[in-house]
């Protein structure tokens, strides 16, 4: 590696604090739309950090080909190494799934009472739920009412532990006669019936960071196909993006 090489290497943004103030720095001399993209970046970095480059572009209103310049005018390599950065900043943000297993797992070798490790489930999920309600964007979440209202078909997809939600979701909407599919076969048919969704369904999906690769990697592909989706995390518990 040559030393210009590993200069450059050194001067990208390997954290979401040091990408913003990066992003800020440099905006007044940014070519148009990458300033644009610049600024739907720092105001929707959730989107960045799991959208597809067609359905981030369409959001930020300029071409698929100007977040690969974004990227390259901040160092990277191209728009999935930038993309990472976003990624990152959620997994900081959350307190891994790993680590609370630890916490309880301490809390029953440490001698604590049956009582002591339920009240501990029941406070996570308390504080989860609080947390929920503070982040919530009231714009957002009127956007993905009107997406679902509208849905001719509303499919919902989860993985693993996030997966009774979405069975939940779906009984709850069979038994308010509204038509739904759960995205999960047993024989493996689940890229078939993403298949069957059209621009005119809509999708719930659902995951809490670690983030379920499959939801995530099923859920690009349904927006791909130009549905519509309303995204549930721990971080954005309402929003939709589309294709």
């Amino acid at each position: 590696m040559s030393l210009d090489r590993a200069t450059m290497d050194e001067r990208v943004p390997r954290d979401f604090e040091t990408l913003r103030t990066t992003i800020l720095e440099r905006r007044e001399s940014l070519p148009k739309r990458i300033a644009q993209i610049a600024a739907h970046a720092l105001d929707n970095p959730d989107d960045i950090a799991f959208g597809t480059a067609a359905s981030i572009a369409a959001s930020a209103g300029v071409q698929p080909s100007t977040l690969i310049r974004f990227a390259q005018q901040l160092g990277f390599d191209g728009f999935t190494s930038l993309q990472q950065v976003f990624r990152e900043r959620l997994r900081e943000r959350n307190s891994s799934y790993d680590e609370r297993l630890q916490a309880l797992r301490a809390k029953a070798e440490g001698g604590a009472g049956h009582r002591a490790i339920f009240d501990g489930f029941v406070a996570a999920a308390s504080t989860s739920l609080n947390d929920i309600s503070r982040t919530l964007d009231d714009a957002h979440l009127e956007e993905a009412i009107s997406l679902l209202a509208k849905a001719e078909t509303i499919y919902v997809l989860a993985k693993r532990r996030s997966y009774p939600v979405a069975s939940y979701i779906a009984y709850a909407l069979g038994k308010l006669k509204i038509r739904n599919q759960l995205i999960e076969s047993a024989a493996g048919l689940n890229a078939e019936m993403i298949g069957f969704a059209t621009p005119a369904d809509a999708v719930i999906a659902i995951s809490f960071s670690p983030y379920a690769p499959a939801t995530i990697e099923e859920a690009r592909s349904i927006s791909e196909q130009g549905v519509p989706i309303v995204a549930d995390s721990e971080r954005k518990p309402a929003k939709s993006a589309s294709a």
